[in-house]
């Protein structure tokens, strides 16, 4: 099936309490194992690309090779610009095919957060491109995204319900305590914030930086609103530890099949055991 918007499973997503994972393109690999994991698993899920990753791959090979993967998944797979920074390289990613996008005004003020998020709805919405925003700042590093963890601030409740009535964005991003990359120790999750944005506001939440949180507090996060979790860092790791016990192995091994097909299985496996523990599996 086509690409679709983030919009096509948020009825479902709120209806029956789970979420949807976004798992980060970063190569063909990353593509197929996120697509075979999807199909076996029978959930819809949603290519996370960041502007790191569109610089790497390229825009036109990225949504080709997306397109391709949700044609032959037979599920709903949406392609997402992931921390975009700016509203012209929003609308590239529209134009160029994208069936959503993140506009990441959290580094602005909030007004002009809302103001400039405001802009990116009404763009992304005359043509059926779903719409994530956010507030607050989420610490830790991923791809070209870097904040220390000082710098990082969590997200007022009431400035986050005022956000979603005057955007209107599809889903909410907020800081409640996760951060990109791996954690150094256990993650503390505001509930709190996300119980309180959550009953007051008609989308989902989304939980930014879910790679090594601890299952319990996922199934919190999801059973009181959260309705997108992002990984790519553990699924990174996933693919890197598997190449490197190849090699290891096998140290004059020059075929790149040879390792990279072992590290796309590793990461399919990654993807299959978050689809079933965020309760997407069999929602398709």
């Amino acid at each position: 099936m086509p690409l679709v918007p983030m919009t096509a499973f948020t009825e479902d997503v709120k209806k029956h309490k789970y979420a949807v994972g976004q798992f980060n393109l970063n190569n063909l690999e990353f593509t197929q194992a996120i697509t075979e994991a999807a199909m076996e698993e029978k959930s819809p899920v949603i290519f996370g690309v960041s502007e790191g990753a569109l610089k790497y791959m390229g825009i036109d090979y990225t949504v080709a090779i997306a397109r391709v993967a949700a044609e032959r998944a037979g599920v709903p797979v949406a392609l997402h610009l992931d921390h975009g920074s700016n509203f012209d390289m929003v609308m590239k990613c529209i134009r160029a095919g994208f069936s959503s996008v993140m506009f990441d005004g959290s580094h602005h003020s909030f007004e002009d957060n809302l103001r400039l998020t405001k802009q990116v709805v009404e763009a992304a919405h005359a043509v059926g491109v779903s719409v994530e925003g956010e507030l607050g700042t989420i610490g830790g590093v991923e791809d070209d995204l870097s904040v220390d963890e000082e710098d990082a601030t969590l997200a007022n409740p009431e400035e986050a319900i005022r956000f979603w009535e005057e955007t209107k964005v599809d889903y909410v991003a907020i800081a409640v305590g996760t951060a990109h990359g791996m954690y150094k120790g256990v993650p503390k999750i505001r509930y709190d914030i996300i119980e309180k944005v959550a009953s007051n506001i008609g989308a989902p939440i989304v939980l930014h930086g879910g790679s090594g949180v601890p299952d319990e507090a996922i199934i919190e996060s999801i059973r009181l609103g959260v309705g997108k979790i992002n990984v790519n860092t553990e699924s990174q790791v996933a693919c890197t530890e598997t190449v490197r016990k190849v090699l290891a192995a096998k140290p004059n091994e020059i075929d790149p099949r040879k390792y990279l097909g072992p590290a796309r299985d590793a990461i399919k496996e990654v993807v299959k055991g978050k689809m079933r523990l965020f309760g997407s599996s069999n929602r398709a």
